[in-house]
């Protein structure tokens, strides 16, 4: 079977499949799903940052109209904490004691026949607090440290004395703050019970993650849980975790005996589902005065949750970012009475990528290069850390190719030597690499008599353009028209597939789909192995090729045969086959896999007189293997492209110093960009499929995000001669 022998490397920019149903408001998404008798429920957050709750009084809410019932750690019953994932570990259960951990926690439910009264009787429950030290900032000597919390720091060679006899060093420090991921639409969980069976429609990434947990949670064999999320209306992260509200929508079904539906407000969604956490980073470069690096050496202080983990790896970009021969990364958690962290899109390398490529920018302009050149002279060509070949790797193509589409040659290299009228311009430029992450994955690939295909994984669509990249791939294995194929994701029933996040879902799940189709086609030339009415008679898989809703003999193409005749001989409405994908490690395939890469070019105006701001143009050039449909592909790298300008310029969760409450927890309050902040935006693709899956794919999700808010620092510094090291870059710091 040869379909992917050659695959192009950008497929067909066809409109998504799924797009009439979300333009027309067919689209199921959770807050959509509605049950007869169907309850609501509202948490009820703590209002102090720690200590403990003394006193729970429900008398006024149970009385208000509506109420069914109020549940806390008073009478919620014993919920088990579900069992520690790829991620890390899962969030305690919730209601299970009266220690507060952060503002907002939950510390009740109530639930109620509308969700006007639910929310009405949320106000009336009367919660008195013990208060305790809080612990907000990461200096704060009373918080404790955990080094080094995934194993990840990384060490080569002597770095403190490659550091001491370099001829240049620089040594700078790099600040992030708190982001929350915005979907627009909130999380949302409706949960029922049917016997002992659990069904949940939920805002989720991660369908299978999430019937292992609930089952957890309720002492359920785990296909008593059936999750199901066919679209969710975006997640950046948000959805990759099982939080307490969706366990406590389940816990109070099962106590009423009726469907519930949690929708949380947006105030909320700042306390109850991540956000990227802050941090401090120092980077200190070693290079010789001809722009070669002699060491780099990253350390990274982020914050997480008192009670829990958060897998934020920032550090780990620099291990294998340039050919150096002296790295030392290092990371660091600092436990605060915060909401919990978690990803957010570009986990880790996005904070990370910053100060690294704020620092290259920085070594640079003291060094008197092009930073272009400085980092075409350190491209590492073979794996820093393993010593590998990349599987592939374009990044010096991305940096040449991005260079001509933007126009770096007009750069002058003085900070403030571009001007357009009152405006100063500024250029700026960063390279961008992303973890390679694939996951074990299954499929299920059906062909029915009438020459229609159904095939399906566990993923899910946060509108990522699965759906669309799926249909057509399965197209292309089983040669089929588009049109004749459906595929299905996000639901737990499906075979198992891993989060969509860590820009992973496309190689795990479309690896699987090529197992699964491959075994399908293996099975349809056994029923005809001794079939002497068959032109395909005694072929092997290798001998045959798909086409025309059918296969053909590869060396006679007229010696062919429909799905739909062999189903129809042999009295079959349909055959199926499932397909898994185990990824291999980089040892069994003599190469390091490769994540995306990238390029990003960005030129800034800044008005001399008021300092304001305004991203005027961006250019990213990706490295992202074979582009299975280019049009969801570049809408991906816009959309990262406009939330990594959101990181740059205007978000940040801001806290009362006090208490940890978030102050401005609305969209009223909490900047995103809108249309007016997005400039001409220009995406290529570069590169060749990636061999270290049959389908050649790398991931997207991220690496458009990766790497914005470096490029628009140094655009920055070179309009205006200053340089800003803490994110978000404001107006008060350009005055």
């Amino acid at each position: 079977m040869t379909t992917l022998s050659r695959p192009p490397l950008v497929g067909a920019g066809r409109n998504r499949v799924e797009g009439p149903l979300k333009v027309s408001g067919r689209a199921p998404y959770p807050n959509d799903f509605s049950y007869p008798d169907m309850a609501h429920a509202v948490v009820v957050g703590s209002t102090v940052g720690a200590g403990r709750i003394s006193d729970i009084d429900p008398v006024e809410a149970e009385r208000a109209p509506g109420v069914i019932c109020v549940l806390s750690h008073l009478n919620a019953g014993r919920l088990e904490r579900a069992p520690a994932t790829p991620l890390g570990v899962s969030p305690p259960a919730p209601l299970q004691e009266d220690v507060i951990h952060h503002y907002g926690q939950h510390v009740a439910l109530v639930v109620a026949e509308t969700f006007e009264e639910a929310t009405e009787a949320a106000h009336l429950v009367r919660v008195s607090y013990t208060p305790g030290e809080t612990v907000l900032e990461l200096d704060d000597p009373r918080a404790e440290h955990r080094n080094n919390p995934w194993g990840r720091d990384a060490q080569r060679g002597d770095v403190a004395q490659a550091l001491e006899s370099a001829e240049a060093v620089l040594d700078q420090t790099y600040l992030t703050c708190d982001n929350t991921n915005n979907p627009m639409g909130p999380l949302t969980t409706v949960a029922r019970w049917e016997g002992d069976t659990l069904l949940v429609n939920n805002s989720t990434q991660w369908a299978s993650l999430e019937q292992t947990s609930l089952a957890a949670a309720f002492d359920l064999p785990q296909d008593s849980v059936n999750v199901m999320a066919p679209y969710v209306g975006g997640g950046f992260g948000a959805g990759l975790r099982v939080w307490p509200h969706v366990v406590l929508a389940a816990l109070a079904a099962r106590r009423t005996g009726r469907p519930v539906k949690l929708a949380l407000t947006r105030p909320q969604m700042f306390t109850a589902c991540g956000h990227r956490p802050k941090g401090r980073q120092r980077v200190r470069i070693g290079a010789t005065r001809d722009g070669r690096l002699v060491a780099i050496d990253h350390e990274a202080l982020t914050a997480t949750a008192i009670d829990d983990d958060n897998f934020e790896p920032t550090a780990t970009v620099s291990a294998a970012a340039y050919a150096c021969p002296h790295v030392s990364t290092r990371d660091t958690q600092a436990r605060l009475n915060i909401p919990v962290p978690n990803s957010m899109r570009g986990p880790g390398a996005a904070t990370g990528n910053f100060a690294l490529e704020c620092a290259i920018d920085e070594l640079a302009f003291e060094l008197g290069m092009d930073p272009l050149d400085l980092r075409l002279r350190n491209d590492a060509t073979t794996h820093p850390q393993l010593g590998l070949p990349w599987s592939s790797r374009a990044l010096k193509e991305c940096l040449v190719h991005g260079a001509e589409l933007f126009g770096w040659s007009r750069r002058t290299p003085e900070p403030r030597s571009m001007r357009q009228g009152d405006m100063l311009i500024g250029y700026g430029l960063a390279a961008v690499g992303y973890p390679w992450f694939r996951a074990r994955c299954g499929a299920r690939a059906t062909v029915r008599r009438d020459g229609t295909a159904y095939v399906c994984s566990a993923g899910t669509e946060i509108g990522n353009g699965a759906y669309t990249v799926f249909v057509q791939l399965s197209a292309e294995l089983l040669g089929l028209d588009v049109e004749q194929v459906t595929f299905g994701l996000g639901d737990s029933s499906m075979p198992v597939a891993p989060q969509t996040g860590g820009s992973g879902l496309t190689s795990s799940v479309g690896s699987a789909v090529y197992e699964a189709c491959r075994r399908l086609i293996g099975d349809f030339l056994d029923l005809v192995a001794e079939d002497t009415d068959s032109p395909l008679r005694g072929c092997a898989i290798d001998d045959v090729e798909v086409g025309a809703g059918g296969l053909r003999r590869r060396n006679d193409p007229a010696q062919a045969e429909s799905y739909a005749d062999i189903l129809m001989r042999h009295g079959l409405l349909e055959l199926t086959a499932e397909g898994e994908s185990i990824p291999a490690q980089a040892q069994e395939l003599g190469m390091a896999p490769a994540g995306a890469f990238g390029a990003k070019y960005v030129e800034v105006h800044v008005d001399r007189d008021l300092g304001r701001l305004r991203v005027a143009r961006a250019v990213s050039v990706i490295d992202g293997g074979r582009i299975l449909n280019e049009k969801t592909a570049v809408s991906q790298i816009i959309g990262g492209t406009v939330g990594g300008i959101g990181m740059a310029l205007f978000e940040e969760t801001v806290s009362d110093a006090g208490s940890g409450r978030i102050a401005n927890a609305t969209l009223g309050d909490y900047i995103v960009p809108v249309n007016a902040d997005i400039p001409d935006m220009e995406v290529a693709f570069v590169g060749a499929p990636d061999p270290a899956n049959p389908i050649g794919t790398k991931g997207i999700g991220e690496i458009g995000l990766v790497g914005i808010a470096p490029a628009v620092a140094n655009a920055v510094f070179h309009a205006t001669g200053r340089r800003i090291r803490s994110l978000p870059i404001t107006l008060d710091k350009l005055l």
